[in-house]
């Protein structure tokens, strides 16, 4: 049985993302649609292990990528993130759907953190030896969730405290208050007046906690040593 995997796509000149617009996390992107919708699937694996972490069925084979959406992309998905908040994006939360959502995050996050874990702190470098190290993309991403947190309209530092790098206590508190934000139910308009929806804040988080973890997969020397 072929399961349908809608799809909303953002484009510039340079980059475009294909985002599964009910799976929060799940985006690539490439040079032009072609190439990102193939990145997407090149990942639907290493997804469909999230999905199941969460309690959701997604199967990583005999897929059908339906594009719903088409829209212009603007200067953050250029720079390489999925900026736009489209209009799936918009759609109302039910509770069951907002705990959904919840779950999601949650496994994305459990991925970023037990590969940060099991891998090197060096990493192998690019054509031009650059990228971070592993405890250097764990902080980054701690810390735009930090971001994160406020544009979904929570108060941070206070009452949301810093999350400090490798304390689990503080940065079990800013990510149980960012839950809390995604587990109620929604109309889809933008949090606390800014931009992001509910469903917008649950993809963009996801996204970025799997992007990393995604990397530092990627670019682990493996155990032979073989680059």
């Amino acid at each position: 049985m072929t399961t349908r995997i809608a799809v909303a796509i953002e484009s510039t000149p340079k980059r475009t993302f294909a985002s599964a617009v009910d799976w929060p996390g799940f985006a690539r992107s490439g040079t032009n649609e072609a190439a990102a919708i193939a990145a997407l699937l090149a990942h639907l694996d290493r997804y469909a292990t999230v999905a199941r972490a969460a309690g959701e069925s997604l199967p990583a084979h005999d897929v059908l990528i339906e594009v719903v959406e088409t829209a212009a992309g603007n200067g953050s998905t250029e720079f390489g993130v999925p900026g736009r908040v489209t209009a799936a994006d918009r759609r109302p939360t039910t509770t069951s759907e907002a705990e959904r959502l919840a779950r999601l995050v949650t496994a994305a996050w459990a991925c970023l953190d037990t590969t940060v874990a099991a891998a090197p702190e060096s990493l192998r470098k690019g054509p031009r030896g650059g990228g971070r190290d592993t405890s250097k993309i764990a902080e980054h991403a701690l810390l735009a969730d930090h971001a994160y947190a406020r544009e979904m309209g929570l108060r941070v530092p206070a009452p949301v405290p810093a999350p400090v790098p490798g304390d689990a206590v503080s940065v079990r508190a800013l990510r149980d208050a960012m839950l809390a934000v995604l587990r109620q139910p929604a109309d889809g308009s933008a949090l606390a007046d800014r931009r992001w929806t509910v469903r917008y804040a649950a993809h963009r988080i996801g996204w970025h906690a799997l992007d990393h973890a995604w990397e530092i997969e990627d670019r682990t020397e493996d155990r032979t040593g073989d680059a």
